[in-house]
């Protein structure tokens, strides 16, 4: 069979050094690199926590098909019910992915005569929710809530805005309490994808919303647990309403197999841990200082997360930059054009809570070189 069609499109991509390839980890390097926050993923704490849970009950590896016909169980509709106890919200509903998670949400809610107004950051799996569905859609400028005040005076029927509490490719945080005010004076309905805030933000890892007393002021919150949380799947909160809907609506919840009691087992083991590692969240908290204090005089964005982002523009360049950190031992990966705009290249550094102080150093001295 001929695939012409293909080669021609991935032919392209290589002309522009932009072809995607998947790579294995290596073992050998320091991670600078995963979403890994607080290396539940890897920790021997959380396996044993697993490990006690499912000692506890029955399980199997499977749940046997869809929440609406065989997959669903007891334990999952438990595990919703402690999550959104522990997110200050009234029910919530898991979906296999946060990718599932958006899609879900914004492909069905948002109807014909509504609108859709979106960070220009936003992540894909909200752009192609929004694609899924029938309404009106329009973006803001990055964290700009003036912007976003001038798109909600000509949006109309029900009108949703879509931010991420923190943003994956920048590090930044979105400024919720006047986007929240923004959303409230309109009449808008506030989804915050909470992805990067999950385990790393607030008191217990409860997320940005909780951390700055908002979540009266969410239509829906997404926390996905593919990052701090160190395993996978995600959740939908808001009322017992939204619930309800999403259960008859969100095709990317109604035709699929659920995930089975194993990684049930897996979420709420690391719900578990994760309010508890203060200790953990303060190491981080320090390195995330130590870093940004040595390379003021780099083009670092501003942003006291975990993610940190060294631009370094041109694609050469940037590659120049990441080979040495990996000729280091650092496992940074270069962010190139076209996946952001030209002159925004840029070295997405990721620091964690098993990271040291002087890996953290060998990474300041490469960058300073």
């Amino acid at each position: 069979m001929k695939e012409d069609f293909l080669l021609s499109q991935l032919e392209q991509r290589r002309a522009q050094h932009a072809l995607r390839e998947l790579k294995l980890p290596a073992p050998h390097m320091v991670d600078f690199c995963s979403n890994d926050y607080l290396g539940l993923a890897r920790s021997a704490a959380m396996q044993e926590a697993v490990h006690t849970l499912l000692g506890e009950r029955p399980y199997m590896h499977g749940s046997t098909g869809s929440r609406l016909l065989a997959g669903n169980y007891a334990w999952i509709e438990e595990a919703e019910s402690n999550l959104a106890a522990f997110h200050a919200a009234a029910a919530g509903l898991i979906f296999n992915s946060g990718y599932d998670a958006n899609v879900g949400v914004f492909s069905c809610i948002p109807q014909k005569d509504d609108t859709v107004i979106y960070d220009q950051l936003i992540h894909a799996s909200i752009r192609d929710g929004i694609r899924l569905g029938r309404a009106q859609s329009f973006s803001f400028f990055h964290n700009d809530v003036h912007d976003l005040e001038k798109k909600l005076g000509r949006a109309k029927g029900n009108v949703f805005v879509a931010v991420e509490s923190v943003y994956s490719m920048d590090g930044d945080k979105a400024p919720l309490t006047e986007i929240a005010a923004a959303c409230e004076k309109a009449g808008a309905h506030l989804i915050v994808d909470e992805a990067h805030a999950t385990g790393v933000i607030g008191p217990q890892g409860e997320g940005l919303v909780q951390a700055l007393g908002l979540a009266g002021s969410c239509f829906a919150r997404v926390h996905t647990f593919g990052k701090a949380v160190g395993c996978h799947g995600a959740i939908v909160l808001g009322s017992a309403t939204l619930r309800s809907y999403l259960v008859n609506f969100s095709r990317s919840f109604i035709y699929t197999t659920a995930l089975p009691p194993t990684a049930v087992a897996a979420i709420m083991a690391s719900y578990n841990l994760f309010p508890y590692m203060t200790e953990a969240r303060a190491h981080l908290s320090a390195l995330i200082s130590r870093f940004r204090e040595a390379t003021s005089m780099l083009q670092v964005l501003p942003g006291d997360t975990p993610i940190q982002i060294v631009l370094t523009p041109g694609n050469e360049v940037t590659r120049r930059q990441a080979a040495a950190l990996q000729a280091a031992g650092l496992d940074v990966r270069a962010i190139l054009h076209p996946t952001v705009p030209k002159g925004q290249e840029r070295l997405r550094i990721v620091l964690h809570s098993f990271n040291t102080f002087e890996e953290v150093d060998t990474c300041i001295k490469v960058l300073l070189q």
